[in-house]
């Protein structure tokens, strides 16, 4: 299969129930490449609301989708993933929860995020060198969104606005839902995922993924953190 972009994910470990329901609840399975069942919950209909995140599949976005620069191979960015997973360790944090993220639901982090984030900044800086420049078209996109000083300046920089100091970790669970459906699409949630998420939350590896030619991410590859302590969140 041939991938136009490649990005690296946080995706929640296969076989623990609460990324099981959670992937179901997208309908996409980037780890086999395949569409997911969704549930049926009275009252939801899950395939519009979860429309625009399935074909990103579960996961947090560590360094966002990218294009390969010139003269850099897949091969050449695996390499560079081995070796940045060897240089970091395990971050332990205390655990998720759902939020709003405007008009979206989302799973954010509980407690203290600084060695999460110092974990993102080394996945966007280490493999930066991959990363083919953004073009004016999409430097006008983002802006057209209206940002601020310092995302602007992280888009010319590293290609996007929301890394670095910018950076807040998240699980898309919907698209952008109108307001008087966030309370329902919230209840089922608090019902059928929020008991299952795990306290701690230990990040152990990071995914490569790849995104096909109908914008479906796939899992690649996914590499364990071998550096030495655990971070503490």
């Amino acid at each position: 299969m041939t991938f136009t972009r490649y990005a690296i994910y946080y995706a929640p470990p296969v076989g623990a129930d609460w990324a099981e329901f959670a992937t179901q609840w997208l309908g996409w399975d980037m780890e086999a490449g395949i569409p997911a069942p969704q549930p049926q919950i009275a009252g939801l209909d899950l395939a519009s609301i979860t429309q625009v995140p399935r074909k990103y599949g579960l996961h947090a976005t560590l360094k966002p989708p990218m294009r390969l620069a010139k003269g850099r191979s897949l091969a050449d960015l695996q390499q560079a993933c081995v070796s940045l997973a060897a240089r970091q360790a395990p971050v332990v944090l205390d655990g998720l929860h759902l939020a709003r993220l405007g008009r979206f639901l989302a799973l954010r982090v509980s407690g203290d995020e600084t060695a999460l984030g110092q974990f993102a900044a080394a996945c966007v800086q280490d493999l930066d060198a991959f990363r083919a420049p953004s073009s004016a078209a999409e430097q006008a996109k983002r802006r057209a969104t209206g940002l601020s000083p310092a995302q602007d300046a992280n888009l010319m920089t590293w290609g996007y606005p929301f890394v670095l100091d910018q950076f807040r970790f998240h699980i898309t669970l919907t698209g952008k839902l109108p307001r008087a459906d966030l309370p329902a699409v919230e209840t089922a949630l608090d019902a059928h995922l929020i008991p299952l998420l795990p306290r701690p939350l230990v990040i152990r590896d990071f995914a490569l993924v790849g995104e096909d030619s109908a914008g479906r991410f796939h899992l690649l590859h996914r590499y364990p953190l071998t550096g030495s302590g655990a971070s503490a969140g």
